[in-house]
């Protein structure tokens, strides 16, 4: 049968890591999941209670595509609540996780061959979402030394896409950051996406949204990271006011709506705070463990992570090929890592992402793997 070019989009590696990590498992072996950004929790009991009242009671039906109006009135309060921000309900679109939202926004901002920026290293999806929607991203390289902020390029480009905090360096734009690049953007009329998923996962500081320094942005999140609900699949954008109406239509007709069920728990979620904040004091420990444990193991080249829970290593001094690099480290310490080039295609070869959102036990373990390992190249 025939297909699409649309289609020819570069896989997703770390999902080929996860499997392979799965197959191992299968045969047999203990893996560490040092791999995927999902945490090591379920989601929070107030949210699986929540469902299970629901469970009892309604049919779970379709919902307005927009989302539950309570939910989103939830939503705009976590914004009040975090970034002072008195943002109207309306605004607020709930979808099927972050990558609905992404598709919604690609589909209502950008016409087919428009070049949308994206940073490298970066996000992998933003880059194949863009190409299967006949839009042309455009590789922004950041490095260490300027904290991975991203400069705008002159080409012309339609939009720009950036994260904080970053998968995969764990690093944040600042306020001022922020009002850089967004007041560019509006100079030039390039729409402005902010990707704030791991916004609650931080350290040393809180992150910044975009919505401190304009309204005339689009924001993305999820209650994948910080509400420990990867599997639930459901995300939620902010957008400005006369954006509504496109993204409703959009919606509407590309997924009706988010799964309701989701959307049960999330509500359930958001007032869970003192078991998301426990999570997030777990992988504050797991960080403090990972700065001090990586660098034995030799990975000393990292970039700084203010948030989510990450670390981007710069291996150029021992391999020039991360794929290579991390099957090995899997077969031979059973610890599942990602290759940089799913991140950066250009300089990715020579960089390996360590995730540490699992339990404090399996960090642990999984430092002493690599440590081991790496003694014995």
């Amino acid at each position: 049968m025939r297909s699409s070019s649309r289609g020819k989009v570069d896989p997703f590696i770390v999902m080929d890591v996860m499997e392979a990590a799965r197959k191992a498992e299968a045969a047999g072996r203990h893996i560490i999941h040092m791999e995927v950004g999902q945490p090591g929790t379920p989601a929070p009991q107030a949210a699986r209670d929540a469902l299970t009242a629901a469970l009892q009671n309604d049919a779970l039906g379709y919902t307005v595509a927009l989302g539950l109006p309570e939910l989103r009135q939830g939503i705009a309060q976590l914004y009040k609540d975090w970034y002072d921000i008195d943002l109207s309900p309306d605004r607020v679109v709930v979808t099927a996780g972050s990558s609905a939202a992404f598709i919604l926004a690609f589909t209502a901002l950008f016409d087919a061959g428009d070049k949308v920026g994206v940073t490298e290293p970066g996000y992998p999806s933003y880059r194949q979402i863009l190409k299967s929607l006949d839009l042309e991203p455009v590789g922004i390289p950041t490095n260490v030394a300027q904290r991975h902020v991203p400069h705008i390029p002159q080409e012309d480009l339609a939009g720009l896409i950036v994260a904080s905090p970053a998968n995969p360096t764990g690093t944040m734009l600042s306020k001022s950051d922020l009002a850089t690049l967004t007041g560019e953007c509006q100079a030039r009329n390039i729409a402005f996406i902010s990707d704030e998923i791991y916004h609650g996962v931080q350290y040393d500081s809180r992150a910044v949204s975009a919505l401190e320094v304009s309204d005339d942005v689009y924001v993305i999140n999820s209650f994948s990271k910080y509400f420990s609900m990867t599997g639930w699949r459901l995300g939620w954008m902010v957008v400005p006011e006369d954006h509504v109406r496109v993204i409703e239509r959009l919606a509407q007709n590309m997924f009706i709506c988010a799964p309701h069920a989701a959307q049960i728990a999330a509500l359930g979620a958001l007032g869970a705070r003192g078991e998301t904040e426990a999570m997030r004091a777990v992988y504050a420990r797991n960080r403090r463990l990972m700065l001090e444990g990586l660098p034995k193991a030799g990975f000393d080249r990292i970039a700084p992570p203010d948030g989510a829970f990450y670390i981007y290593a710069d291996v150029s001094e021992m391999t020039d090929n991360s794929v290579t690099f991390a099957a090995e480290i899997l077969d031979e310490a059973g610890v599942a890592v990602t290759p940089g080039v799913d991140f950066d295609p250009v300089r990715g070869h020579q960089t390996l992402r360590f995730s540490y959102a699992r339990s404090t036990e399996d960090i642990r373990e999984g430092l002493m793997r690599l440590q081991q390992f790496m003694s014995g190249r």
